[in-house]
């Protein structure tokens, strides 16, 4: 897809996709721990499958290994692994992130949340500000649809991300090349999740 037709689509699907990032903007404080164990679960795995365990897991009392490894079994990859990260996962919230985070500066916070927290790496880090409304246009989910997007605009060679410099390096082209488009970076991470999907998510 040329520039022109992705500006032409993205006039077609910029209501419902700022809608979506002003929702996420909007967040009650009270849903900031699903998202955080949303992005704990999406590792190489469905996001709509990772949001279900996510509002599985949200009627539980309490998290024990044999009620979330049931939950997560048929809905997420690495289950066994992901199990421990969920069952260590309202510690952290409480002890590392909440109230910790910085909505002014979503650089930093992501580098605290992947400092702080086994199991989360730059991208989902990023995944988790943006769903909370903390990314501010100034960071970038790296995501196989991004990646892949940014290939076909012949902006980077290989869709695999090696290193944490080689993640700031790609997201700084994934900045600029949405800036060159006069489209926010937030936004045109939802035009082309779209456009590979067919809806606006998550």
């Amino acid at each position: 897809m040329n520039p022109q037709e992705l500006l032409s689509l993205y006039q077609i699907q910029k209501p419902k996709i700022q809608k979506r990032l002003n929702e996420f903007k909007s967040l009650d404080e009270k849903y900031y721990f699903p998202e955080f164990l949303f992005c704990l679960l999406t590792p190489q795995s469905q996001a709509k499958k990772c949001w279900q365990a996510v509002e599985e897991l949200s009627m539980l009392k309490k998290f024990t290994k044999k009620n979330v490894s049931e939950i997560l079994k048929s809905k997420t990859r690495f289950y066994k692994t992901k199990t421990d990260y969920i069952l260590n996962a309202p510690y952290l919230w409480h002890k590392e992130l909440k109230g910790k985070m910085r909505k002014d500066d979503p650089q930093w916070s992501r580098k605290w949340i992947v400092e702080s927290v086994k199991g989360i790496g730059m991208k989902e880090a990023s995944h988790f500000l943006r769903n909370i409304g903390f990314s501010n246009n100034q960071i970038a989910i790296l995501d196989r649809h991004i990646l892949k997007n940014l290939k076909e605009a012949g902006l980077i060679e290989e869709t695999k991300i090696k290193s944490e410099k080689n993640y700031l390096e790609i997201e700084k082209i994934y900045l600029d090349y949405a800036n060159s488009l006069s489209i926010p970076p937030d936004e045109l991470d939802l035009l082309w999740w779209s456009k590979e999907n067919g809806e606006i998510f998550k």
